[in-house]
Formats: structure tokens, sequence, C-alpha cells
């Protein structure tokens, strides 16, 4: 679902209303920003039509005011499935290249701020019924922006959850 999208459809469907022999452009920057996929992009084309409603694209190669008829319609819908594509090939290079990474070891995200020392000793302390916040103060991040600062408590609590539910798989 797309809120504001449908905030936009909706208003533009109100001023067709409101002056129903007014031109309504529904003015969008590019093709791809309207839709996900071919199918929603042609559907929507299709609902602005016979809503009266014309679209407008500020940049790429449809640029301008869209004319659904003729080679019109069927060079966007051209467009639409070319969109589609580049889509899922951007969208398969970007998973092989995860898959690379983790392969080399780099997982992405960001760093670990509790690692399996500190969180041993956490724990440990935790067991003896040291309240968390104590304890994360107690603690100290060994890498990264806060190096040298105490992990917030909301991290200990992660880090302590993360724990219980590797403990229970094994």
């Amino acid at each position: 679902m797309r809120p504001e999208l449908e905030k936009a459809l909706a208003l533009a469907r109100q001023f067709k209303e409101a002056a129903p022999d007014t031109p309504v452009v529904f003015t969008v920057h590019e093709l791809k920003r309207l839709a996900r996929n071919a199918a929603e992009l042609m559907t929507l084309s299709a609902e602005l039509q016979a809503d009266d409603i014309q679209l407008e694209l500020l940049t790429g190669p449809l640029a301008g005011i869209y004319d659904p008829n003729g080679m019109g319609a069927m060079f966007f819908a051209v467009l639409a499935v070319a969109g589609q594509i580049e889509r899922n090939y951007i969208r398969e290079k970007t998973l092989e290249g995860q898959v690379s990474a983790a392969k080399k070891g780099n997982h992405g995200g960001r760093p670990k701020v509790i690692d399996d020392d500190t969180l041993t000793f956490a724990l440990a302390l935790k067991d003896k019924g040291v309240p968390v916040p104590e304890i994360a103060g107690k603690l100290t991040i060994k890498t990264g922006k806060n190096a040298g600062t105490s992990p917030s408590v909301a991290s200990l609590y992660r880090a302590f959850s993360e724990a219980e539910e590797t403990e229970s798989v094994t």
C-alpha cells in the first residue's frame, strides 16, 4: 500500500469531480516512481484514463503529457516492461553481491556493539542479579565510532535476546 500516492490520486479525482470540464494533470517526476511493476503501472494508467485525468512525466523518454492513444500506449507499455526488467536485473545483481560478500565474511549491517567476550561477562553479571542498566555501565564498546563508551541498555537487552535465541536453537 502506498498511502501518499493514494492521497494524491484521490485529490486528482476530487478536482476532476469538482470541475469535470477542466483538464486535470497528474504529474510524476519519472515513470518508475509511479508504480512498482509493469502491471501496476498499466492498471494505474488505465484508471487515470477512465477518470479522464492526464498523466504527465517530467523526465525520461516519455517526458511530457502521456497520450494513451495509438503509438503512445504501445511505447508506454514497452517502457513499463523495460523498467520492470531493469529493476529485476538490479535486484538480482544486488543479491548476488550480498551472497559474494557473505562468502568473504562481510554480512553488511551495523557492526556488533557487544562482542562474544563482553556478552559472556554481561551474562555472568546478569546471572548474579546485577541490574541491566548497571551492567551496561560496566561494559565498553571496543570498535566503531562509539569505541570507548558504554553500550545502551537497549543494545544489551538485544544481545541477551539474541544469545537466548541462539542457545534455544542449539
